[in-house]
């Protein structure tokens, strides 16, 4: 895919993205990944008071892909966790200025690997009841 075809931000994300890594004592972690495609992500937080203080994450994909996992820890650190669980793939696409449509997929690999984090930590934390979208969202894979 050329270039040309992507946002001035989703290249500037994509040549120098932001909060790549992991977490070493990380509070906890998800994954996601896509295997028609390739992309492949994991996401970290360090998490104090409900509120996401750091996040790091490893991206394995296209341009898109990195872009959009840059993008989602920025718009989420700082946030409680309802208010990062709550992050769309419309806000990606729109922070990212769009993305082709056949990429659209690459912000939605990152919001799951970031809600997966989250339930993570919910399901460590015992709460994992009181936060029915994890059930309902990855398919009982979080139930107690």
């Amino acid at each position: 895919m050329s270039k040309d075809l992507y946002s001035k931000k989703v290249m500037e994300h994509f040549a120098e993205p932001h909060n790549v890594g992991e977490i070493p004592d990380a509070s906890a972690s998800g994954d996601s990944g896509n295997p028609i495609c390739g992309d492949m992500m994991k996401f970290s937080l360090k998490i104090e008071d409900n509120r996401i203080v750091d996040i790091k994450f490893k991206t394995f994909g296209c341009a898109a892909a990195i872009a959009s996992s840059s993008v989602l820890t920025d718009l989420a650190k700082g946030k409680t966790l309802d208010e990062a669980f709550a992050i769309t793939k419309q806000t990606i696409i729109d922070e990212l200025e769009g993305l082709p449509p056949v990429k659209i997929h690459c912000s939605i690999l990152g919001i799951d690997a970031l809600r997966r984090a989250i339930c993570d930590f919910w399901k460590k934390q015992g709460k994992i009841a009181e936060h029915p979208d994890c059930e309902r969202i990855f398919g009982g894979k979080f139930a107690e």
